[in-house]
């Protein structure tokens, strides 16, 4: 085990070396530094305070290359000061021959050179790619858009916004991209990380007082891929950190990519800088796969998984089950479960008694967010404002139909509506829908002031409107 640490030690200092040159490893590393791995973190030993900070600040972003080129992963580095180490360890010529490279033999670090040209890049391959994405009517532009940025040296929209509902392909892009480029390109530097990642590395970094290592990592790749980009929503310091880097990346001509469950317009509580930057490159929404569609990645997941089902009832999921690519997978994985039980045996009578749960649900639940984006388009107004505080009668009127249509239209309760809302009291809720209840039984015209002038409707008129939008 020992041989092995030291081996992959000897990777990581010679890999090192070739990166920043040998005349640096030499001063700052080979006489000064000692890399030990203590529970898989490579640990980096300096004789004193001013030797760690130069190191963090100038090298840390090299250290963390070389580290997960050796180990084919993500390795945490940190470094340590030990001043016991300040008599053994100086910059003459001497020490060189007790430090850690120095034990490697010219034959030994010669190895090690060509196992680092060997991989180039060293990363483990995403889950997704774009050999089993299914391409579709409802997103093909977005699949396009996806090709092009993996295909092409350099920024070809920046960004490509991918946006839509939960379950409809955008990781499944995100990560084809990456998995693209790690193909055609080996030695480009990439990353494809969740929002969420993305803050807690930030907050961590700040904590740790590692900020200059955290935006050397991010800010010096040929692509930045994230994912759920609206998580940053209401978080001002890392919406700031997030632009920084963004701008960092498209100065030197490098992609973003980003993913989100909503188009950037509607995200509440991001800043309008962020807004207009995400504008201003590709925008692209994948909407809901039609028959066909769904019919091919049915049988493309049973060919992933090995199995086989009857024409009939693979049929009827897709006619019947129209929402998420997940919740296509879903309904296969039970169809499947019962016929190894049963040894086979499923009729069409079967399937459609199994999938009752699911029919139910996708027979009376719209999608929710289309149906706020749908009520914030026929009222001229964001989605923002229908979560915000905002009580004027436009946005009031507005925020009222929607709670009204997804009271009517699903199976949420009232308190789960108000939190849908931007964390409406459940009572709030209530009384909105009674409003709308009142307004459409005697028909009473509304009005409300539009980009284009005051507007005046039918309370029925514009429910229908609004039903035929979303598909009620």
């Amino acid at each position: 085990m020992d041989t092995v640490i030291m081996d992959e030690i000897g990777v990581i200092s010679s890999a090192l070396s070739e990166k920043i040159g040998e005349h640096k490893y030499r001063v700052w590393f080979e006489n000064t530094a000692k890399m030990s791995f203590v529970d898989g973190e490579l640990k980096i030993a300096v004789p004193n305070a001013f030797t760690g900070n130069w190191l963090e600040k100038h090298f840390m972003g090299d250290i963390s290359f070389a580290a997960n080129q050796a180990m084919e992963g993500d390795v945490a580095v940190s470094i340590d000061i030990e001043p016991t180490m300040a008599e053994s360890y100086t910059r003459s010529s001497g020490a060189s021959k007790d430090s850690v490279a120095g034990k490697l033999s010219t034959e030994a670090k010669r190895q090690a050179n060509s196992r680092v040209r060997k991989r180039p890049s060293a990363r483990k391959r995403l889950k997704l790619s774009f050999d089993n994405f299914v391409v579709g009517r409802h997103n093909k532009v977005a699949y396009n858009a996806a090709l092009s940025a993996a295909a092409v040296d350099g920024a070809v929209y920046n960004p490509l916004f991918i946006h839509g509902s939960y379950g409809l392909g955008k990781t499944h892009l995100l990560q084809g991209i990456c998995n693209e480029l790690q193909k055609q390109r080996p030695e480009s530097k990439w990353a494809y990380v969740s929002a969420e990642d993305f803050t807690n590395q930030y907050i961590m970094a700040m904590k740790e007082r590692k900020l200059e290592s955290f935006r050397r990592r991010y800010r010096e790749l040929d692509l930045l891929a994230i994912d759920d980009i609206h998580f940053l929503a209401g978080k001002n310091s890392t919406q700031q950190e997030f632009l920084h880097t963004f701008n960092s990346i498209d100065l030197a001509g490098k992609q973003v990519i980003l993913a989100s469950d909503e188009h950037p317009n509607m995200i509440n509580e991001l800043c309008e800088k962020l807004v207009n930057r995400f504008v201003s490159g590709m925008v692209v929404k994948i909407d809901r796969p039609d028959f066909d569609t769904r019919l091919e990645i049915c049988q493309n997941k049973l060919a992933e998984m090995g199995k086989m089902l009857p024409c009939e009832s693979v049929k009827y999921v897709a006619e019947h089950i129209k929402g998420s690519v997940r919740e296509l997978e879903g309904a296969l994985l039970k169809l499947i479960a019962y016929s190894a039980l049963h040894k086979g045996v499923l009729s069409l009578a079967v399937t459609r008694s199994l999938l009752g749960d699911h029919l139910v649900e996708d027979s009376s639940v719209m999608d929710n967010k289309d149906a706020k984006s749908a009520v914030a388009d026929y009222f001229g107004i964001s989605v923002g404002d229908i979560d915000s505080a905002k009580k004027d009668r436009t946005v009031s009127l507005a925020r009222s139909f929607a709670m009204y249509m997804v009271r009517k239209n699903s199976n949420m309760s009232f308190p789960e509506i108000g939190k849908l809302m931007g964390g409406k009291n459940h009572a709030t809720v209530i009384m909105a829908c009674r409003k709308v209840e009142g307004l459409l039984r005697d028909n009473s015209a509304v009005s409300w002031k539009s980009s284009v002038g005051n507007r005046a409707v039918k309370a029925q008129g514009v429910l229908s409107k609004l039903n035929e939008v979303v598909g009620v």
